[in-house]
């Protein structure tokens, strides 16, 4: 643990978390106004896998996979799939050192807090097994296993739960890093 908060502590420099936070966020919009939405061309409306916060059921699945037709899988495969395999990665590092940066600011880091940080990295590998599995159901559809669609199910509601928490906790700690900022301002206009 030691060393881990040491990698954190070296990379939390200004500068870098909000270049990562950017490159990130680059990424994100891509997905969002690019590839999301070429292969949702192909769904009528149905959202995709990795798209369901609440996981899906093999019912979904197959009606999605039918719906898409050769050409909507083949622009999940090679279309989403490949972009949201950068994605997962960058949100682990840029979210886990920008709550971690924020923790530093309110002298939290040090603390039981710093856990926090590894909500991000988890919400990442659940992202990559999520779409390892979708990937697997893409190339084998239509004989889908029951487990494997579980199994993705499983790490897109794990997915969404860590990032949802996370979102909360890195909303709480801006929220404290105002205070402070704000009780500062205060405290030198007050001694002016």
């Amino acid at each position: 643990m030691k060393k881990i908060k040491e990698i954190v502590n070296k990379n939390l420099t200004g500068k870098k978390v909000l270049l990562l936070f950017v490159l990130t966020n680059l990424i994100y919009a891509i997905m969002l106004i690019v590839t999301i939405p070429k292969t949702m061309m192909f769904s009528n409306g149905m959202r995709l896998l990795d798209m369901m916060p609440t996981g899906y059921d093999s019912k979904y699945v197959n009606a999605l996979f039918e719906k898409l037709g050769v050409s909507g899988r083949e622009a999940y495969l090679y279309n989403q799939i490949p972009v949201d395999m950068i994605y997962p990665f960058l949100f682990g590092i840029s979210y886990c050192l920008l709550i971690a940066y924020f923790l530093k600011k309110i002298n939290k880091l040090n603390s039981i807090f710093f856990y926090l940080c590894f909500l991000p990295i988890i919400a990442g590998i659940a992202d990559y097994l999520e779409n390892f599995g979708i990937i697997n159901m893409l190339n084998n559809y239509p004989n889908l296993s029951q487990i494997s669609m579980d199994a993705t199910s499983v790490f897109s509601i794990v997915k969404s739960m860590s990032t949802a928490i996370y979102f909360i906790a890195l909303i709480i700690t801006l929220l404290l890093f105002g205070f402070k900022l704000a009780k500062a301002r205060k405290t030198s206009a007050n001694n002016v």
